[in-house]
């Protein structure tokens, strides 16, 4: 090349001159293979994090002493409660269940139907109150009230031993009373 041609090829794009062209090419495929490899990998070490967390129409949210209803498909024989200290099913006609919170954590619902066929399996989580609590520690003690507009006695799993018995002892009192009241005519 002359000298004026080369002043030529300087002043254009390097896109442009045939000499650098295949560079270019030759660049950007192997940007795009590095970055197809990358993208790859990165997906196949998401994988098993997307295996281990349960999607969200699979989970089950209910509050510790709250009922839910949840609808089931019709063919459920059997319900099988993975921990009913957690929480406590009950099936109703048409595929309806009944997912009632009993103490905090979580744990699974397994429908099956007569022939023993897994129908369905959820994570039921339950969590605490959403109504205003007080927690009030007397030392290792824990006492509960609802403050919602006045603070009332509440029983909560995870109050003191004494506090908990002297307020079940007081529903229970009531609800003899009440019972007994209603069922007399004067």
């Amino acid at each position: 090349m002359s000298g004026a041609g080369t002043a030529a090829y300087l002043l254009l794009p390097a896109w442009f001159v045939p000499e650098y062209r295949m560079s270019l090419q030759l660049l950007r495929s192997r940007a795009r293979a590095v970055f197809l490899l990358r993208s790859l990998a990165a997906g196949i070490l998401l994988i098993p994090a997307g295996g281990i967390a349960a999607p969200v129409d699979d989970l089950i949210a209910v509050n510790v002493d709250q009922a839910k209803l949840i609808k089931f498909p019709d063919r459920i024989a059997t319900i099988v409660v993975g921990n009913p200290l957690i929480a406590d099913v009950t099936l109703q006609p048409g595929g309806m269940v009944v997912v009632t919170g009993k103490g905090y954590g979580a744990t699974n619902i397994i429908a099956m139907d007569r022939t023993g066929a897994v129908l369905m399996d959820r994570i039921v989580q339950v969590e605490g109150p959403t109504d205003k609590v007080v927690t009030i520690y007397r030392g290792v003690d824990r006492e509960s009230y609802s403050c919602s507009p006045v603070c009332q006695r509440r029983v909560t799993l995870g109050d003191g031993e004494t506090y908990f018995k002297s307020t079940m002892d007081q529903a229970g009192s009531l609800n003899t009373q009440a019972t007994g009241a209603g069922g007399k005519v004067n």
